[in-house]
């Protein structure tokens, strides 16, 4: 009787197999954690932008007019020792304060800041606004996040499926 040297085919097929079998149960459950994860990223810096907002009010008499004010255009406008600006208050970081299109976003989601509906130009300086509204979607529907988020100056976190747009009267985050 020869000795066998190695694994036979069949074997191989074998194990092969059910690593097919298992990452086909894994890999689902790994995108959804994934979603989950942007989507929480999402909520937490939409209640970072409120916190920050709410310091610039303090500081400035009013809302910043952009999210790139509550950051600074990049890392350079808020190294130590530089002043701090109504252009760049640097009480965000600048890839959230930079994640304004899809192809820039941050943890899988792209935010679009504006007046909110009835707010008011206040004449500055600085040039300020008295209400805000922030609006996050996923960079790509369905694959960084199924929900799209919107929160104004109340900090209440509301949510809409990807395919709407969220307002104020959209479901509360519980």
């Amino acid at each position: 009787m020869r000795k066998q040297k190695g694994f036979s085919l069949i074997e191989l097929l074998i194990v092969v197999a059910i690593i097919l079998i298992i990452a086909a149960i894994a890999i689902p459950n790994l995108l959804k954690a994934r979603i989950a994860a942007n989507q929480a990223s999402a909520v937490g810096s939409e209640r970072t932008i409120v916190t920050a907002n709410t310091n610039y009010q303090s500081t400035f008499n009013g809302f910043a007019v952009d999210l790139p004010s509550l950051g600074g255009a990049n890392a350079a406008a808020c190294a130590p020792g530089k002043p701090l600006t109504a252009a760049a208050a640097c009480l965000i970081d600048t890839v959230l304060a930079n994640a304004t299109v899809p192809a820039s976003p941050k943890s899988g989601y792209y935010f679009t800041y504006a007046m909110s509906p009835g707010a008011a130009a206040i004449a500055g300086p600085p040039a300020t606004i008295s209400g805000f509204q922030v609006i996050a979607k996923p960079s790509q529907a369905n694959t960084t996040g199924d929900l799209n988020y919107y929160v104004d100056l109340s900090g209440v976190v509301r949510w809409e499926l990807a395919a709407v747009d969220p307002t104020n009267t959209s479901n509360p985050i519980q």
